[in-house]
């Protein structure tokens, strides 16, 4: 019999006014999903859809390493969207084959008075086929220890998205300015003319 586990986690991120506003950021999803998780954690499938081979996680005794391909893309109102679309577990073939994780979640800009919220929600859910001596343990020990497992798993993203999401984006502003001044400066070089 399967069991399921949840967690759902809320953020709300003031941004800091800055030259470029942070939807035109927010339509390059590869940079969301670099500060959502460690790059070198990350396989780019296609144009919205990354692997991320998380950190091996323990669930009592047992320890599991999922890998979760995740769609990402951006909606015309500077919303990213993200979507699992599969899942493996690597390690533990009777788990993997028993194993569906489905994860949903968005962060959209939201103006006010003068800066920008950027407000989200995660919901993950994992539903699995424990073996035994997991599958003969009271259900509610279990959902107590897999709903405070997946909870971690989505603080750990929301402290990474806190820190590195504004870092980033500050990094893209000025790399972004910069290339303007360039552009500005290249068309004010004296043109020479031949006599």
């Amino acid at each position: 019999m399967a069991t399921r586990f949840t967690a759902s986690l809320s953020v709300e991120i003031a941004v800091p006014e800055q030259p470029i506003p942070i939807q035109h950021y927010l339509r390059q999803p590869q940079r969301l999903v670099n500060a959502l998780v460690d790059p070198t954690r990350i396989q780019q499938l296609s144009e919205e859809v990354f692997r991320l081979k998380m950190r091996p996680l323990t669930f009592m005794t047992l320890s599991i390493q999922p890998t979760v391909d995740m769609r990402v893309w951006a909606e015309s109102n500077g919303t990213i969207c993200l979507r699992s679309v599969g899942c493996e577990i690597l390690g533990v073939e009777y788990i993997n084959q028993r194993f569906a994780l489905n994860l949903k979640g968005y962060l959209s800009p939201h103006e006010r008075s003068a800066d920008t919220l950027l407000k989200g929600k995660a919901d993950l859910e994992v539903q699995v086929e424990l073996p035994p001596p997991f599958s003969f343990m009271p259900t509610s020990i279990l959902e107590t220890t897999g709903n405070g497992l997946l909870k971690s798993v989505l603080m750990t993203v929301k402290q990474r998205l806190l820190h590195q999401l504004l870092a980033d984006y500050r990094r893209w502003v000025i790399s972004q300015t910069k290339e303007i001044e360039v552009d500005d400066n290249s068309t004010k070089l004296p043109i020479l003319g031949t006599e």
